[in-house]
């Protein structure tokens, strides 16, 4: 009898092995099964391997942001340097062939090259869209994963674990009560769990430089965005006068819905304000807003850096002219004569202008003024000076009084449309609220109470002396003054890179 049982026990024993033996073998067969099925989805889809292990490590590269932000710096100081929106004859005036600035910047490599509008080429905000990329890649495998790893914490079970921090102490006496109150009133948040604790404050430094990287990103889309809705424009109006807005030198391809088409620009009136010296002081426009139907619907007088803002549209003073003249002959109705620009060669800005002084046009005299002062130069057909005339008074020329009414200004208007600019406040202002929290200093401390020791340390990301001189306050208030503590307090050490 009992040689059956144990007969019985070593058959089910040998089927027990067999049935273990068999479900290793499976178990062993699923994991192979499993790994290949990993790796071959792995391997189906090239692409994002290719993104994962290639192309995102190198947009993450720290070397790759410098070199953008500096190629960005130099185009954008290239478009400071050389005027924008300018038309053709001012670039082949400014910038001829022979000789070409610095032996190669000729008219036509700025136009071949679009340096006439840098901020709209293609090229220029493929860097900005490049840098924009390589922002976003080091966000997203450094800044947010070092976020995760701040956040991560555990407590220190060990007293060996305190040798790997840069700061730590031993003291023969201490309680956690007492700890966990002062780091509490230090605005730390602790976490306690028996005879463990754990301390951090500062948590904000680690979230600072994913702000800054955001608002660098924000700054980047308003920029791109404001290059390709906006429009820049130049008007030379006359005072008196009504002009749409309609010499656009310059406009990203999306601009269309910002160009005014319902309104346009009414100078009521220009006038400048003269130094004793003659010298100009500054220069005024007031400027009316009106419909289609000629209805004001605002109204303002601008000035050098005081601008005219108006649905999204800035009107900036930027320049001036001469118009035209009002004068009278003999009896004659007034007559307006429009005024050109001559070539002085460099030498000043003069207007000039001819009054004919006989019904056939056989005669006349010309005019020339250099200011809106109120006076003019008067000369015969011999181009001899006849005299200085004055607004409201005559000057008798070959037997015809000719008197100047009114000397009419221009006033030069540059207007511009920017979407962007808002987007690219929001960034820089949140920039500047990231770089704030990128100097909080996330510091960290772990304490451990054993049945003989209390062990304390610590370690910060900067700021080191300023967290060395709290954690030895921590130590002198555990050790109820400075003396003790300082013959317990061991020598900072620094930790070697794992």
């Amino acid at each position: 009898m009992n040689d059956n049982k144990h007969l019985q026990a070593d058959v089910n024993g040998d089927h027990l092995a067999s049935v273990s033996g068999s479900g290793a073998k499976a178990s062993s067969k699923a994991s192979r099964s499993i790994e290949s099925d990993a790796e071959f989805h792995q391997n189906s889809n090239p692409l994002s391997t290719y993104l994962k292990r290639q192309l995102l490590p190198v947009l993450a590269d720290l070397r790759l942001a410098i070199l953008l932000l500096l190629a960005i710096a130099l185009f954008s100081a290239s478009g400071t340097v050389i005027e924008q929106g300018e038309s053709l004859n001012f670039y082949q005036a400014n910038y001829p062939e022979d000789p070409a600035l610095f032996g190669f910047l000729s008219w036509k490599v700025i136009f071949s090259l679009g340096l006439d509008h840098v901020y709209r080429t293609w090229w220029f905000l493929s860097l900005l869209i490049l840098f924009g990329a390589s922002l976003t890649a080091c966000t997203f495998t450094r800044q947010l994963p070092s976020l995760k790893a701040a956040r991560r914490w555990s407590f220190y079970t060990k007293p060996q674990q305190f040798q790997r921090l840069a700061l730590s102490a031993e003291l023969p006496d201490g309680s956690l009560e007492t700890t966990e109150n002062y780091l509490q009133q230090k605005q730390y948040r602790v976490f306690r769990e028996g005879d463990r604790l754990y301390a951090r404050k500062g948590i904000v430094g680690r979230i600072g430089p994913i702000v800054v990287h955001a608002s660098m990103l924000i700054v980047l889309a308003g920029s791109i965005w404001g290059a390709m809705t906006g429009f820049f424009a130049q008007e030379l109006i006359p005072s008196g006068q009504i002009a749409p807005i309609q010499n656009i030198l310059d406009a990203g391809p999306w601009a269309a819905p910002q160009l005014p088409k319902d309104w346009a620009v009414k100078v009521n009136r220009f006038w400048i304000d003269y130094a004793p010296s003659g010298r100009i002081d500054q220069f005024y426009s007031d400027l009316s807003i009106v419909d289609k139907t000629g209805n004001e619907v605002d109204q303002d007088v601008i000035y050098v850096n005081h601008p005219f803002k108006y649905r999204g549209v800035t009107l900036y003073q930027t320049d001036w002219g001469i118009a035209a003249i009002q004068v009278r002959v003999n009896n004659s109705p007034v007559l307006q004569l429009p005024m050109a620009m001559l070539n002085t060669n460099g030498q000043g800005r003069l207007w000039g202008t001819w009054v004919p002084t006989k019904p056939d046009l056989s005669s006349g005299i010309a005019v020339v003024a250099k200011d809106l002062q109120g006076t003019v130069l008067v000369y015969g057909t011999d181009g001899q000076l006849v005299n200085i005339l004055r607004e409201g008074f005559s000057v008798e020329v070959d037997s015809v009084n000719v008197t100047l009414e009114k000397i009419i200004g221009s006033t030069g208007l540059q207007i511009k449309a920017d979407p962007g600019i808002p987007i690219v406040y929001t960034g820089f202002a949140l920039l500047m609220i990231g770089v704030v929290m990128s100097y909080v200093s996330h510091s960290q401390i772990w304490v451990l109470r054993t049945p003989s020791q209390l062990y304390v340390g610590g370690r910060t990301n900067r700021a080191q002396v300023t967290f060395e001189r709290d954690l030895t306050a921590l130590l002198d208030h555990l050790s109820h003054g400075p003396e003790a503590s300082q013959s317990n307090v061991a020598n900072p050490t620094p930790v070697p890179p794992a």
